[in-house]
């Protein structure tokens, strides 16, 4: 079932269904000074997210925006209809830049849920293993990433 949820943060463990796509909304326009940012927090400074002058004579032609911030907004547009209720995100895995990302892309996002189990630990709640993947304004697919989160039960 594909999901379009503009409401609430988050879900319970017993909320989610093996198979489920949400669809994650709004976009993100990926500006120059985003980018610029980011790299500047994370001391990052290759000249392939920086330097203009430099990609013009690169493969791609223009400025790349950081794999990193994709993954970060990526991750972030999730939240509100997934791990906004979790307890803690528990692994990353299997992270695939897909195609480039360019200063002035717009990023839409969607999360499948490919598995659920109970804590063998406490039965108050349960891990959710998603498959994010990330597309820009003309569909292309620019990343996919899969992690797993602890979810709480809803005890009502």
């Amino acid at each position: 079932m594909i999901i379009e949820s503009r409401d609430g943060f988050g879900k319970y463990l017993d909320e989610f269904n093996v198979g489920d796509i949400y669809r994650h909304w709004p976009g993100k326009t990926v500006t120059e000074s985003d980018n610029h940012t980011f790299c500047l927090l994370t001391m990052n400074d290759n000249p392939l997210h920086t330097d203009e002058n430099y990609m013009q004579s690169h493969q791609h032609g223009k400025i790349l925006v950081v794999g990193t911030l994709v993954f970060s907004l990526v991750v972030g547009m999730s939240v509100k209809d997934t791990s906004g209720k979790a307890i803690a995100n528990l692994e990353y895995e299997s992270i695939k830049h897909d195609a480039p990302v360019f200063q002035g892309d717009t990023i839409y996002a969607e999360s499948e849920i490919l598995d659920l189990r109970d804590s063998k630990s406490k039965s108050d709640r349960g891990i959710v293993y998603i498959e994010t993947r990330a597309f820009n304004q003309n569909k292309q697919k620019v990343l996919t990433l899969r992690r797993k989160f602890l979810a709480p039960k809803n005890d009502s």
